[in-house]
């Protein structure tokens, strides 16, 4: 029952947050929200994952510096006056195993500036990225350990 009404008030925030807080989106956001925690409770069930505090705070910090610095090397290499982009598919040998870590993994990098996950199969992950030349692999073994520490996995 605490997953529920954790995940119900995490996503209701999120509504929250993207209506700005207008009173007159509720209608539609209940809907949603009741959507969104029958596919969170379908896709990772309670009490299947534990989440380390401190892993989460660590995680949180290492993803704003990441989609920071991202967003303004994507910025400067769009702003320059040739573009010179190396775009590439890479594919990594995932070590987090299979389950909620490594579709977390798939999902952080896509927000990140400048990679798109393409696929996860088994421990294996393609990526998108715009410019192949960038140290796209231990960019991912970084994100790999912050959230293997955020789930409890050993690498």
């Amino acid at each position: 029952m605490s997953a529920i009404l954790l995940r119900g008030g995490i996503f209701a925030l999120i509504w929250w947050a993207l209506t700005e807080g207008r009173a007159d989106s509720w209608g539609v956001g209940l809907l949603f929200i009741v959507l969104a925690l029958g596919a969170s409770l379908r896709l990772s069930p309670p009490g299947q994952t534990r989440l380390s505090p401190l892993g989460l705070l660590g995680f949180v910090g290492f993803f704003l510096v990441l989609s920071l610095r991202g967003g303004v090397q994507v910025a400067a290499m769009a702003l320059r006056p040739r573009l010179t982009l190396a775009p590439a598919q890479v594919e990594i040998d995932l070590r987090l195993p299979p389950g909620p870590a490594a579709r977390m993994l798939t999902a952080t990098l896509s927000l990140l500036p400048g990679t798109l996950s393409v696929a996860l199969e088994g421990d294996r992950l393609r990526l998108h990225a715009l410019d192949g030349r960038l140290p796209i692999e231990h960019e991912v073994r970084a994100a790999e350990r912050r959230i293997a520490h955020l789930f409890g996995v050993r690498l």
